[in-house]
């Protein structure tokens, strides 16, 4: 069975790599997304491609260069992108898993946290309403028979992240006590996040497009992806310490914008995906720092604001 994976970045590529261990096919598409015509007409080719190779190929969409302060129209584009591929796909994929964001889709939710599959959604921010649209497009994907799962995930963490962008708090606070620069925080240190190491991650979406086999044609299937286990922002930095044997420097600034404290979560679907989040925090970090310092000795690392 071929698996095309659009978006190799953080969990893209570990997505790859799981599918490779396991002896699985994998394709992979070069896509020109400041393009919109040319992105979809490379995305449209590599499907008929995948559907060429295998029959029940597989389609996992991680693509995506949004954050939470991304602009609205940076983020319209790509919601844009994705509407007019799944209108115009050559060949409809036996299963398909999006990627989604439980922070974007659950920040505004009125329902107490922790939240799970059964909370009411609600963004802030342009980016987590274009997470929600793009789950609404799923419907009607799955509504050509293709089988579907969306993964609302936690913040992801881990090494490969790319700091060009202005996220992941692991990677920036490793970054910090690596350069031995200052680490500057724009939220309450006591907020609260999950943060699930990207491996553990990866291996939920493969499993669980395993699992959306067995499920009939059409069926769609929301699960949050998440560690189970949230810290605080503080709890981060502190473990960061640890690690480290020193603080980081840090320099604190409250901000207002689409961020809540509490975003734990929690899922009560598919609990045997749950039991694949296995590393702890300690040794994510680690993993993350140890990454990042190999980057620096060879200079292929960008910096936001570099």
């Amino acid at each position: 069975m071929t698996t095309l994976v659009v978006g190799r970045g953080l969990l893209g590529r570990q997505v790859e790599a799981q599918v490779r261990r396991r002896g699985g096919c994998v394709r992979t598409v070069d896509v020109p997304w400041g393009d919109h015509d040319a992105a979809l007409a490379a995305l449209v080719e590599a499907t008929r491609a995948a559907a060429q190779e295998s029959e029940r190929w597989r389609l996992v969409w991680t693509a995506g260069a949004g954050v939470v302060a991304t602009p609205a129209e940076d983020v319209a584009a790509e919601l844009a992108l994705f509407r007019a591929f799944a209108d115009s796909a050559a060949s409809r994929p036996a299963a398909m898993f999006l990627a989604s964001s439980a922070g974007g889709v659950y920040a505004g939710s009125p329902d107490p946290a922790p939240f799970g599959e059964e909370s009411a959604t609600n963004a802030l921010a342009p980016y987590g309403r274009a997470k929600l649209a793009m789950e609404e497009v799923m419907g009607a994907v799955a509504a050509g028979g293709t089988r579907v799962l969306v993964g609302r995930l936690a913040n992801l963490y881990g090494p490969g992240q790319d700091l060009a962008k202005p996220q992941g708090l692991v990677s920036q606070v490793c970054l910090s006590q690596l350069t031995r620069t200052t680490l500057h925080v724009y939220v309450s240190l006591d907020t609260l996040r999950d943060y699930l190491f990207v491996a553990d991650a990866a291996a939920m979406v493969v499993t669980g497009l395993d699992l959306l086999a067995d499920e009939p044609p059409g069926t769609v299937v929301t699960k949050v992806l998440a560690s189970g286990q949230s810290l605080s922002v503080a709890a981060v930095i502190g473990e960061s310490g640890r690690v480290f044997r020193r603080r980081p420097q840090l320099s604190t600034r409250s901000v207002t914008g689409p961020q809540v404290r509490d975003l734990r979560l929690r899922s009560g679907v598919w609990p045997e995906l749950d039991a694949l989040a296995t590393t702890p925090f300690p040794v994510g970090l680690r993993r993350t720092a140890d990454d990042i310092a190999s980057r620096l000795r060879t200079a292929d690392l960008q910096v936001a604001g570099a």
